[in-house]
């Protein structure tokens, strides 16, 4: 037997065949395989709209000539919106989310913001991924301390996932959950070379009867059984994954569509999180803003009639958030300075499709920026209650009415 446990070592790391995961193995790929397929558990895809977001172009108040009067350069005339009401219509570039909002699958939660707003990009982030201002200790993310709570009380199976090559969000750092940044599927599967018995090998080794306990080998043969497990279930849904929706060729797209792979591949995972940059258009804003809001929308439709194609609609919603929005007057550079309060999104089947609140006022102002009525850990408590099933309270470190934003 320990000549079995010496070769069952030396094969695991003398070989190429590893889990290209790194670190991560252990923890996330555990859960993973513990974790049961169950098609009721709802999930949850965050996407970041890092820059601040201006929230008046992308929901645009057409009617009101105080938008028209404070962006003479920058206002989207009234014949080019997507009317979503007689006053309101998205950039004409978010053809994605106005399709979404016809198919009754788009909710706009308006004016959300948080009290006494900080206009850097780091500490406002900060304050969206901890809910803590900058004189808290902040150790922890609003889906870092979810997981942890919700792994505790069952047994490892609420996972995250983060898509894509920044950093990780400090939404999902957590005190005892290590959740993993994968950039594609390409990195999330066993490399054998090509070597069918090296496979194998490891996967009988690995799966071997032992007579005596070794608590070094009982954990790498179990994290070696895991990983072997995942990695193949993945595979499986690389190959085997078929769509007829075409996707745009972006990135978020790109990310979108790995995680309706993964979703499609039965881990267990509950959160995923994305990220879509450039949204700081302080200068020659209407290009850029346009390109972002196309992708943005493209992308998000696209993931959502997949959800839908492959059975998983009534399980799967999409939360859109920026750090804050851009101030009510446009700048001298044609673009838009750092602002407030801006619109959320949540998409899905399940979603109470629509306008959820008013539109904040674009006279009545605090500092050149729109005043928010809603608080953005509303929205989260409305995600955490209504959609996850988990009470928010502990996880946001205070009470926060939700807002009525999903079908009952």
């Amino acid at each position: 037997m320990r000549s079995n446990r010496r070769e069952f070592l030396k094969t695991t790391l003398g070989t190429s065949a590893v889990v290209s995961l790194g670190a991560t193995v252990p923890g996330f790929l555990r859960a993973a395989a513990v974790a049961s397929t169950d098609d009721k558990e709802t999930i949850l895809v965050v996407v970041q709209l890092s820059g601040g977001n201006d929230g008046l172009n992308t929901v645009v108040p057409f009617s009101d000539p105080a938008y028209r009067g404070s962006r003479p350069k920058l206002a989207i005339p009234a014949s080019d919106v997507l009317k979503i009401n007689d006053a309101l219509g998205f950039h004409p570039s978010a053809r994605g989310f106005a399709d979404l909002l016809e198919d009754n699958s788009l909710a706009i939660v308006q004016g959300v913001g948080y009290d006494n707003p900080n206009r850097s990009h780091f500490e406002s982030m900060d304050i969206w991924h901890t809910c803590q201002r900058k004189s808290d200790t902040r150790t922890t993310g609003w889906l870092g301390r979810y997981l942890d709570a919700s792994q505790a009380n069952r047994s490892g199976v609420s996972l995250a996932f983060h898509l894509g090559h920044e950093k990780q969000p400090f939404a999902l750092t957590a005190e005892d959950v290590r959740v993993p940044s994968i950039s594609s599927l390409e990195g999330f599967r066993l490399n054998d070379s090509g070597d069918k018995e090296v496979r194998s090998t490891i996967s009988k080794l690995a799966s071997s009867a032992r007579q005596e306990s070794d608590s070094i080998l009982d954990f790498l043969q179990s994290t070696t059984t895991v990983a072997l497990s995942a990695s193949q279930r993945v595979e499986e849904a690389s190959r085997d994954y078929k769509t007829p929706i075409d996707y745009p060729e972006s990135d978020l797209a790109t990310k979108l569509k790995t995680v309706a792979q993964l979703i499609d591949a039965g881990l267990g995972t509950r959160v995923y999180y994305v990220t879509l940059d450039g949204f700081d258009t302080h200068s020659q804003q209407p290009a850029a803003h346009a390109v972002l809001l196309s992708q943005l929308g493209g992308a998000v439709s696209s993931f959502i009639k997949d959800i839908k194609h492959q059975g998983h609609g009534d399980r799967v919603a999409v939360l859109a958030f920026s750090e804050f929005g851009r101030r009510v007057e446009e700048n001298a550079s044609e673009g838009t300075d750092h602002g407030a309060a801006a619109p959320m999104f949540l998409a899905g089947n399940k979603v109470r499709a629509g306008v959820i609140g008013d539109h904040p006022s674009l006279t009545d102002l605090e500092d050149g920026d729109l005043k928010f009525h809603t608080d953005f850990r509303q929205v989260y408590a409305t995600v955490l209650e209504s959609w996850l099933g988990w009470p928010s309270k502990s996880v946001l470190d205070g009470s926060y009415d939700p807002v009525d934003a999903f079908e009952a």
